[in-house]
């Protein structure tokens, strides 16, 4: 049986990226850029290596489970830590995959596979035509066949104007590559050993070595400093788009719409400019999420709609609830089906049930709201006491008054009503009336007087 091993490269330092973490561990979209070749050698391969440098368990943790991991203890180039990796990967077809390479499909590596393993090659190189070729190893070759690669910094002036790049993706045959491994020299001005002189010597020995070229060259686009890196991320984010659009999802302005990859999206639903999606966010079918909203790791059920400028965090939405605009979810707050959270509404940790209205200027913290209440304007929980946060408990149908504060803990039953402007220290029972201000004061004449003061005193 011909089995496939994978070995993934993410030794490098990625000194550019100017970073105190390693390169690969850099986002993209809502996963670490290692994450994208796992998916891929998890998808083909038959088993999994990890090259990795010192002290890089970040790294490791998030290896498939079933990996080996390669420490390259010291960092003398590509070719070195492959040859590191023989212990580990039996024979049959050998498959190397950079870590910095996200945009890679996994069906173009499929592709590079099955003609390796049809053509019988030694070895197979996965190569891009760019306009741009400039920082990457050319692909040499005489009379159409592959001769050698050369590195970008050993090129000469004529070998830096050929179009054809190595996108440092290879299929190898494992015995073929093992022993041209040997025969590599750290003969160029890094002093490394370089995985791209395989590619030579196995020419000059007459065995074959094929090259196939990706069909969109921006799969080949590699990371090596922040700005590659944001430049990926456009290539990324409108792929995500273009399979949510195709899904049924309407997306009014895709130029300024930020989707992760981690996000699922149910059809229908409409999304508006300048929207952000992130995290294990996961929206229902015929969904309106509005302009300038913020999603993070947020469940919302179907029909549910976002006015403009919503923030919603690890918090969970029922069915036909509606928020906002300009309210805020903070994590562990669950809005009910139907109910409605309004305009400048802040919840935390917060239950608010079936058909229940916060309408506005309200905070509702460390509480369970039931179904069918309401809480007027300016309402507040006064969960925290200055040492610990005390839950407020509000029953079904309870009426909440305006400008209305709750000092927890406190339990309102259910059907009780609070009158407005109250402050409400004690438990209220169910169908109770709770009216916690001071009676009002009316002075005839105080203004007068108060005028008359007023200019004595200028006097």
């Amino acid at each position: 049986m011909n089995r496939l091993t994978a070995i993934v490269l993410a030794a490098g330092e990625g000194k550019r990226m100017r970073s105190r973490q390693p390169k690969v561990l850099h986002p993209l979209c809502g996963r670490p850029l290692i994450a994208y070749p796992f998916r891929t050698a998890v998808a083909l391969a038959d088993r999994i290596v990890l090259v990795v440098g010192p002290n890089a368990d970040d790294v490791v943790k998030l290896a498939p489970r079933d990996a080996r991991v390669v420490v390259q203890r010291e960092r003398l180039g590509s070719g070195h830590a492959v040859l590191e990796t023989k212990p580990e990967c039996g024979e049959g077809t050998i498959l190397v995959l950079p870590g910095d390479m996200p945009l890679l499909c996994v069906e173009t590596v499929e592709r590079l596979v099955n003609h390796h393993r049809k053509s019988r090659a030694a070895a197979t190189v996965l190569t891009a035509i760019v306009a741009e070729p400039q920082g990457y190893g050319r692909v040499l070759r005489q009379s159409g066949r592959v001769k050698r690669i050369v590195e970008d910094r050993d090129a000469s002036d004529a070998e830096k104007k050929i179009a054809e790049i190595n996108t440092s993706v290879y299929c190898f045959d494992s015995r073929r590559l093992w022993s041209a491994l040997g025969k590599v020299r750290a003969d160029n001005d890094q002093g490394e050993y370089y995985l791209t002189d395989v590619i030579g010597i196995l020419c000059r020995a007459g065995a074959r070595v094929d090259a196939i070229p990706v069909v969109d060259p921006a799969e080949a686009m590699g990371v090596n400093d922040r700005k590659q890196l944001a430049a990926v991320a456009v290539v990324q984010r409108r792929r995500i788009l273009d399979r949510l659009m195709e899904a049924g999802v309407t997306i009014i302005d895709p130029a300024s719409t930020y989707i992760e990859d981690t996000v699922t999206i149910g059809p229908d639903t409409t999304i508006q400019p300048q929207v952000l999606i992130e995290g294990q966010s996961v929206i229902g079918d015929e969904c309106v999420i509005g302009t300038g909203c913020h999603v993070s790791s947020s469940r919302l059920a179907a029909r549910v709609e976002l006015k403009p400028y919503c923030v919603l965090t690890e918090s969970v939405v029922d069915t036909a609830a509606i928020l906002g605009p300009f309210c805020h979810l903070r994590p562990l707050s669950h809005v009910g089906a139907g109910a409605k959270i309004g305009n400048f509404v802040e919840l935390k940790k917060s239950k608010i049930g079936r058909g229940s209205k916060v309408p506005h200027l309200s905070y509702v913290g460390d509480a369970t709201v039931g179904t069918q209440v309401n809480v007027g304007a300016g309402t507040i929980t006064c969960n925290y006491d200055g040492a610990a946060k005390h839950e407020t408990k509000i029953g079904d149908r309870a009426f909440i008054g305006t400008n209305t504060s709750l000092v927890a803990p406190i339990t309102i039953g259910e059907g009780a009503y609070i009158g407005a402007g109250s402050t409400v220290t004690q438990d209220v029972p169910p169908g109770a009336l709770a009216v916690g201000r001071a009676q009002q004061v009316v002075k005839e004449g105080w203004a007068a007087r108060k005028a008359r003061t007023r200019e004595e005193h200028r006097g």
